[in-house]
């Protein structure tokens, strides 16, 4: 007889995206317990201020590392490890849950490999463009420039399946461009910041990285650019 095991509810999510969850979760839970005096002891109010100013990214360090030509391994992990300390719980909610919904989308459509480098390589380039092209002290926190290298990703796939079927490509791009408004938005009602230059860097590597881990991927875009 056939063995007719039932499907599960849910399609499991890839490990590696599992794992970024959990990542980007757990500080903000130690965080959290450690603010209301659950865990930790006195000092564990302090866990998140001391976490950003150990593991967040600043650019006026780069800088100083540039001028000097000195690159202290202890320091660069920043580009990194600020991707995990966020500034409050509602940062870190909507960042785990994009990436739980464009990790498990592009580690479907492209493997698990692509979505930890498109998340990393979004984190690093996005700080690295943010160090390079401003001159801001204030440091960046959080993981919306590794979510937007998904982005990236995912808006990738999306281009190369509206291409396929002939339906018009720059509908691939309405998340980015819904997300960009949004963060305008937000910035004429509470005040503007600079954190979307390094969004839209892990954006722009997410999806020319996408390009090179997609067989064949790096060719349909040059044809679609001399179409243009």
């Amino acid at each position: 007889m056939e063995d007719h095991r039932e499907a599960p509810p849910f399609n499991p999510l890839p490990p590696v995206v599992t794992l970024l969850f959990a990542a980007l979760i757990l500080p903000e839970l130690a965080f959290m317990l450690g603010g209301q005096g659950l865990i930790g002891g006195p000092e564990a109010i302090g866990w998140r201020l001391a976490a950003a100013e150990r593991y967040g990214f600043s650019g006026d360090l780069f800088d100083w590392m540039m001028l000097n030509g000195r690159w202290i391994p202890g320091e660069m992990v920043r580009f990194v490890t600020y991707s995990f300390v966020h500034s409050g719980f509602t940062a870190t909610l909507f960042a785990a849950v994009l990436t739980l919904a464009l990790g498990k989308m592009v580690g479907e459509t492209l493997g698990q490999i692509a979505v930890l480098v498109l998340f990393l390589g979004g984190s690093i380039f996005g700080a690295l463009v943010y160090a390079l092209l401003l001159n801001d002290p204030e440091w960046l926190l959080g993981g919306f420039p590794a979510v937007y290298g998904l982005i990236g990703g995912y808006s990738f796939v999306m281009w190369v399946r509206l291409g396929a079927t002939g339906e018009q490509q720059l509908r691939a791009f309405s998340l980015i461009a819904m997300l960009m408004g949004l963060q305008l938005i937000f910035g004429v009602f509470f005040g503007p910041t600079t954190q979307w230059v390094a969004d839209l860097a892990g954006f722009v590597f997410g999806f020319a990285a996408s390009a090179l881990l997609v067989p064949g991927g790096m060719t349909r875009l040059i044809r679609a650019l001399r179409r243009e």
